[in-house]
């Protein structure tokens, strides 16, 4: 079972989670509360495995995360909601224990990062920026510390 497959199962009591709906063009994803229940809706167009789940993250942040209808985002409290969920879609795929273990594992670049972790190249650069952006250069674990510019894992002794 592949991560995609994994999230699924995981929420599939909670959420109606569709991976064929037709959207817009620019709409990759949507998250929805209505009389049916709390649906995600995945644009049937993205056909790699690792778009759907970066996708899916961030409307899972946004059943996690965010209350009411934010789509209107000239308002900044539905930018800051729509930031949360992306938020929150980073530290479900691209975890730091995630990092630690690819380290572990011998991945050595952001290329075999991604594959490893099974995101994108680019959802992988934003979750970094975002630790970046959180934690600073570094975070330091019980036996680790990640440096995120340049991305590196140092094992302490």
């Amino acid at each position: 079972m592949n991560a995609y497959e994994e999230i699924l199962t995981e929420f599939s009591e909670e959420l109606i989670i569709d991976d064929f709906s037709i959207l817009p063009e620019d709409m990759p994803g949507y998250y929805e509360e209505n009389s049916v229940g709390k649906i995600i809706l995945i644009n049937k167009k993205l056909k790699r495995t690792k778009s759907k789940i970066c996708v899916l993250a961030e409307e899972l942040g946004h059943y996690h995360m965010t209350v009411g209808d934010i789509t209107d985002q000239s308002k900044v409290e539905n930018r800051k909601q729509e930031l949360k969920a992306r938020r929150w879609g980073y530290e479900k795929l691209v975890s730091i224990e995630k990092l630690v273990q690819a380290s572990e594992q011998g991945i050595r670049n952001r290329y075999e990062l991604a594959e490893y972790i099974g995101v994108t190249e680019e959802f992988l650069e934003k979750a970094l920026a975002y630790y970046r952006e959180k934690h600073g250069t570094y975070y330091k674990t019980s036996n680790y510390i990640v440096y995120f510019d340049p991305l590196w894992v140092y094992k302490k002794v």
